[in-house]
C-alpha cells in the first residue's frame, strides 16, 4: 500500500536537530535547508536541520530589549488615556500568559486594559479560580463572554467527528472576541501575548508588532453563512438542526471595512517583551494569584501551561494522532529554546509523556459532546495518517520520533 500522508503533511519526517518538533507542525512553516540552501521563504537559513522557530529563537539573542521596552512605551503614548476609560484590550484565558499580558501593561507601562475571555468549553476548577484571580488579585478588569452552551457543544461535536479537531469552535472565537468587543467599546488597541510566529509560523511574521488583520476579520463580501465549523456552513447547520442565525452573533468576526474604519490595531507584546512562557508563569504567579494544577496535564510534564479548559488533553491528544506531535512535545520545545531544559532532557520527556492518553477529563468529554467510548476510538484510528503510523498486533506504533 502506498505510504501516503493525510492533511497535506510532507511525507518524508523530519525532526529539528536543535528542538524536538518535527516538519509535520501544521499551520507553520516548520520546514527545512533545500539544496541551495534556502526555505521555502525564501530566507537564508545557517545550518541544515533547524526549524524556523529555532532559527527565529537564534535571532532573538541578538535583540536589545531595553530598546524594544522604549519602543512600546512611545507606541502606548497615543494609546494611553487619563480619563480613567479602558485605552486597550488583552485577549485573555485567565492563563499565565494573557495574565502576564494585562498585569505588565497595567503596571509597567501605565495602562487600562480590559481583558476579555472567550470562556472554554468546560472550565477546569483551577482555570476558573485562575480567571477570577486576574482581577480579583491581579487588579485587571475583565469580561467574559459565553457563547450559546447549545450551539457550541454541538460545534464542537462536528468539528471533532468530522475534522478530529474538538477545539476549532473555541479557537475560532478566541481569535476573534478581542477585536469584536474592542470595536463595540469603542477601543482601539488590541494587544496579544505572544506571536505564535514564535513557534514555528512564518519566520518573517516575527519582523514586526503588528498582527494580520486576515487573522481575525473577513473581506466586506463574504457571506457570515459560509463560516465552516466541522466542516460545516453555518447554511448548513441552520437547515439541518434548531439553531437560528441569531444563535450564531458571537460567532461572527469583523469585516475589513469595520476594523479599517475603526482604526482598530493589534499588536504583539511578544515584539517589545522577551517572551519566555516559564518567566511568565513566575511573574503571574507573584503579581495575579495565578497558580498551576495540583499534578502535571495528561500528555506532558507541565503544570501550568493552558490549564483551563477541559477539552485541552484531548486537543492535544488528537494533534498527536494527526501529526504524531504531542503536547510534550510542544512544552520540551519552547523549553529547548528558553534554556530551561536541554534536548536530551525534552527527548527523555517526550518519550515518557507524549501521546499518554488523556485520561483526567475523558469521560467529562465524552458527555459533553455525547458519544461513546467506541465511537472515540474509532474516530481516533480513524485520523491516523498512513506515513506516520503502523499497526503492530493490535496496538498502533509511530513509525518516527525524535528520540529514536
Amino acid at each position: 500500500m502506498k505510504n501516503f500522508s493525510l492533511y497535506g503533511l510532507p511525507e518524508k519526517v523530519d525532526f529539528c536537530k536543535l528542538c524536538v518538533i518535527s516538519n509535520q507542525r501544521p499551520s507553520s512553516t516548520v520546514e527545512f535547508k533545500n539544496s541551495d540552501g534556502k526555505n521555502k521563504s525564501g530566507i537564508l537559513i545557517g545550518d541544515n536541520g533547524i526549524c524556523d522557530a529555532c532559527l527565529y529563537n537564534q535571532k532573538k539573542l541578538k535583540i536589545d530589549w531595553s530598546e524594544r521596552e522604549e519602543q512600546l512605551f512611545k507606541f502606548l503614548d497615543q494609546y494611553r488615556k487619563d480619563n480613567g476609560e479602558y485605552d486597550c484590550i488583552v485577549p485573555s484565558s485567565g492563563g499565565k500568559d494573557s495574565s502576564f499580558t494585562a498585569h505588565i501593561l497595567k503596571k509597567k507601562y501605565k495602562m487600562n486594559p480590559l481583558a476579555v475571555t472567550w470562556a472554554p468549553n468546560m472550565w477546569t476548577e483551577v482555570g476558573f479560580e485562575n480567571f477570577n484571580n486576574l482581577s480579583r488579585v491581579g487588579g485587571v478588569d475583565s469580561i467574559l463572554i459565553t457563547p450559546n452552551g447549545n450551539l457550541h457543544k454541538y460545534l464542537t461535536k462536528i468539528s471533532f467527528l468530522n475534522l478530529g479537531h474538538p477545539f476549532q469552535p473555541f479557537i475560532h472565537g478566541q481569535k476573534i472576541i478581542g477585536p469584536k468587543i474592542a470595536k463595540k467599546l469603542n477601543i482601539p488597541l488590541v494587544v496579544y501575548g505572544e506571536n505564535q510566529a514564535e513557534y514555528g509560523n512564518k519566520l518573517e511574521d516575527n519582523l514586526n508588532h503588528y498582527m494580520n488583520n486576515q487573522f481575525f476579520s473577513v473581506e466586506d463580501n463574504f457571506d457570515f453563512k459560509d463560516i465552516k465549523f466541522g466542516g460545516r456552513s453555518i447554511k448548513n447547520i441552520i437547515e439541518e438542526k434548531k439553531f437560528n442565525f441569531s444563535d450564531f452573533s458571537s460567532y461572527l468576526p469583523l469585516k475589513k471595512k469595520e476594523v479599517l474604519d475603526s482604526k482598530i490595531q493589534m499588536i504583539f507584546l511578544g515584539y517589545f517583551e522577551k517572551w519566555d512562557p516559564q518567566e511568565c508563569f513566575y511573574y503571574a504567579s507573584e503579581n495575579t494569584g495565578f497558580r498551576p494544577a495540583k499534578e502535571r496535564s495528561d500528555g506532558t510534564y507541565s503544570k501550568y501551561t493552558e490549564i483551563d479548559d477541559k477539552i485541552v488533553p484531548i486537543h492535544f491528544y488528537t494533534t498527536y494522532i494527526k501529526f504524531g506531535i504531542g503536547r510534550a512535545s510542544y512544552d520540551g520545545a519552547q523549553e529547548i529554546r528558553n534554556n530551561k531544559i536541554t534536548r536530551e532532557e525534552a527527548l527523555s520527556l517526550v518519550k515518557k509523556f507524549d501521546g499518554e492518553f488523556p485520561k483526567t477529563y475523558f469521560k467529562d468529554f465524552l458527555d459533553y459532546i455525547e458519544i461513546s467510548e467506541d465511537e472515540f476510538l474509532e474516530k481516533i484510528d480513524d485520523l491516523r495518517s498512513p506515513h506516520l503510523w503502523k499497526k503492530i498486533g493490535d496496538k498502533w506504533v509511530l513509525k518516527h520520533s525524535a528520540f529514536k
